[in-house]
């Protein structure tokens, strides 16, 4: 495991990059008995750093929520980061494609919490009992670590590659659609890239809500009222360049759109 000079300091690199909007080398290439423990731990550093700066957190986002994710970085269960106020886009933004190192994006459904939600035996009806609503919300991934070779440990470091959200389209009451059967088109310049069915997350967009209220609970902590959860991506990512224009389609959910300037 890495000593705790070791974490801050990759911690202090990788707000630097954050920064500067460059990217590093990979963690593991330079520490490759590093843990995923030890990447949560740098992650935790990064992010209380952050806080103490007056970044205001809003919400949490979970990653790997896929069977073909899950077995192309060789683990079994999903990873989380942290999102923060100054990350959170309208619907029809403009969003600013320097601000990020490398931009691909990502459909997904957010739930928005009503009540807290914590373990250690949460279900997805838990979930959908705590959630005043699930709206459509693309994410922006943003990673600060080369891509090439990049591992767990590498991405649960740089804050699970979040680089942003978009929250758009209509928002619905958990039991007003069966959130198995959301299913949404992906445009990037008036061109079909992606289609998903949410059921792709975990089978139920709510599992892995669930699995971070049980996750946090090991760690003595919650999922608290008026907290986002971003659930997982139902798509591939797709990769998005300088200029680009994205829209998302979920049907009786609405539109999402952006673009790249």
């Amino acid at each position: 495991m890495l000593s705790q000079d070791e974490i801050e300091a990759i911690a202090e690199e990788l707000a630097e990059a954050d920064r500067n909007h460059g990217v590093i080398e990979r963690i593991t290439a330079r520490y490759p008995h590093a843990t995923v423990e030890d990447s949560y731990a740098v992650q935790g550093v990064w992010r209380d750093k952050n806080v103490a700066a007056g970044r205001r957190l809003v919400g949490r986002k979970i990653g790997l929520t896929s069977r073909a994710m899950q077995q192309a970085t060789g683990i079994t269960e999903p990873d989380y980061g942290v999102m923060f106020d100054d990350t959170v886009y309208e619907n029809g933004s403009q969003i600013a494609f320097d601000k990020f190192s490398n931009v691909r994006i990502e459909v997904e459904l957010a739930f928005v919490l009503k009540a807290p939600l914590e373990g250690p035996n949460c279900s997805i009806f838990d979930v959908l009992r705590a959630t005043e609503y699930v709206v459509p919300a693309l994410e922006v991934l943003n990673s600060h670590i080369q891509l090439e070779g990049r591992t767990i440990v590498d991405t649960i470091s740089d804050n699970a590659a979040y680089g942003g959200m978009v929250i758009g389209g209509n928002p619905m009451a958990p039991d007003a659609i069966d959130l198995r059967w959301v299913s949404a088109l992906l445009y990037r310049n008036e061109t079909i890239e992606e289609t998903g069915v949410a059921a792709g997350v975990l089978n139920h967009p709510a599992t892995g809500v669930a699995w971070l209220a049980n996750k946090f609970h090991q760690h003595g902590s919650r999922l608290e009222a008026g907290e986002i959860i971003l659930a997982g991506s139902f798509t591939r990512p797709m990769w998005v360049s300088k200029g680009d224009s994205v829209l998302a389609d979920y049907g009786p959910m609405g539109t999402i759109t952006c673009r790249f300037v």
